[in-house]
């Protein structure tokens, strides 16, 4: 790079264990979803009601990562929609044909999914829930989401933003502890990753959810199933009973505030995006950053009558 040269989007972001993330990836395939995960799937999935364009085949990517249930949630939006689900490794691959394979005597609702580690036909659309922030190369993977799709297709992704166990890290610094957790990328560093990958006018928003708890053993069961630790400088080895007994203490003296009556709390910042993959002559530099509030508001009434 010259003297004169600044550096782009990618080549800040913050730094992961890329070991870490892999080993992760191959425990998650084997667990349950995390239930903040299909929250977010429910959620991000209100917003395909925005979309003008009706996919007749879509991605569901690393579903291992983003949770089981978003299979099922976007195929009611798309029944007859083939979907294709792809994930990086053929053991991962087997896990999720066999998580989201339906059984035969349901099969007359929606598609059965194809499973592939790549796709022999672009798609409409990528799925790709709460993945992107336990990733070590998130740009290589914009990339791959952008040759997966056909001309004027869509990504659709979710993910953890920098305010994130924000209390849980000041936490583990007043006590002089290594990072409590890798650091998390801003939605506007985001937002040019993507027009870097060759995306245009991606389409950015935010919300924080807190979730409470009644102690601190409930607090990191529930964390444990949301990701692992992957930044660099975390504790390089096993703590002991007595360190975790402490880590409780600290954990409830830090965490119960007069507005989570009288239980644990965490906020969890979760970032939605979506962009398109346009014809070369309609790429534009510019992104759109809008509130949740804001999109809500175009969002159909839930509400029965």
């Amino acid at each position: 790079m010259s003297a004169n040269s600044s550096p782009n989007k990618s080549e800040l972001l913050p730094p992961l264990d890329p070991v870490a993330a892999k080993r992760w990836e191959r425990f998650a395939a084997q667990s349950p979803s995390a239930w903040l995960h299909d929250e977010v799937a429910k959620r991000m999935a209100q917003r395909l009601v925005l979309m003008r364009s009706q996919p007749t085949h879509w991605a569901h990517w690393q579903p291992s990562l983003g949770g089981w249930a978003s299979q099922g949630i976007v195929s009611q939006q798309y029944p007859q929609a083939l979907c294709t689900v792809v994930e990086s490794e053929a053991a991962l691959l087997s896990q999720a044909r066999q998580n989201l394979t339906p059984p035969w005597w349901t099969r007359w609702r929606t598609r059965t999914p194809c499973f592939a580690m790549s796709l022999d036909q672009p798609a409409q659309m990528v799925w790709a829930n709460m993945g992107l922030h336990m990733q070590a190369r998130p740009q290589a993977l914009m990339a791959q989401w952008h040759g997966a799709l056909a001309s004027e297709g869509f990504v659709m992704f979710s993910c953890l933003g920098p305010d994130t166990l924000r209390s849980l890290k000041g936490i583990y610094s007043q006590q002089a502890w290594p990072p409590a957790a890798h650091d998390f990328t801003d939605m506007h560093d985001w937002g040019d990753m993507l027009l870097e990958a060759g995306f245009a006018q991606p389409v950015m928003d935010m919300e924080h959810i807190t979730l409470t708890y009644p102690d601190a053993a409930s607090l990191l069961a529930e964390l444990r199933t949301l990701g692992r630790n992957l930044h660099p400088h975390r504790f390089a080895g096993l703590r002991g009973k007595n360190w975790l007994a402490n880590l409780h203490q600290v954990l409830v003296k830090g965490l119960i505030s007069p507005q989570s009556s009288g239980r644990l709390a965490l906020n969890f910042e979760v970032i939605y995006g979506h962009a398109f993959k346009a014809n070369a002559k309609a790429l534009s530099s510019d992104s759109a950053y809008i509130s949740v509030q804001d999109l809500r508001s175009k969002l159909p009434s839930q509400r029965k009558e």
